[in-house]
């Protein structure tokens, strides 16, 4: 898996998206939540994902945005390392429920300890 993070990694799908927060499991290691559910797609890609920030936590869209933009360049260079050998095709959201605006090193610490939360859980 190389370290981009395509549109066809992306988790944009509504139906998918209703039915990975109602049946899907959760971690967290704060400030970070992944929600994820074993799923299906057409092509050979091992995960699709998504990254969320709350409107309440955070009230203008210069905040949300950056944050989302920390939480995706984290995923895109930590993904090789957790989900290369996963056999299993996930959906997952990262929700980051904080209250504080991260650097991109506190968000890259909690991402790591987060897929390997993640890696326990499904193996």
């Amino acid at each position: 898996m190389s370290q981009t993070y395509p549109k066809k990694e992306k988790l944009k799908s509504k139906k998918l998206i209703e039915q990975l927060f109602a049946n899907g499991q959760s971690i967290s290691v704060f400030p970070l939540r992944l929600v994820f559910l074993p799923t299906t797609f057409e092509n050979s890609i091992s995960a699709k994902t998504g990254v969320s920030v709350s409107k309440r936590n955070f009230k203008t869209a210069v905040d949300r945005n950056r944050i989302k933009r920390l939480l995706r360049e984290s995923y895109r260079l930590n993904k090789s390392d957790y989900f290369n050998n996963l056999t299993t095709q996930y959906a997952c959201m990262i929700l980051y429920i904080g209250k504080d605006k991260p650097t991109f090193n506190q968000v890259e610490t909690k991402m790591n300890l987060l897929f390997k939360k993640f890696l326990n859980k499904v193996s």
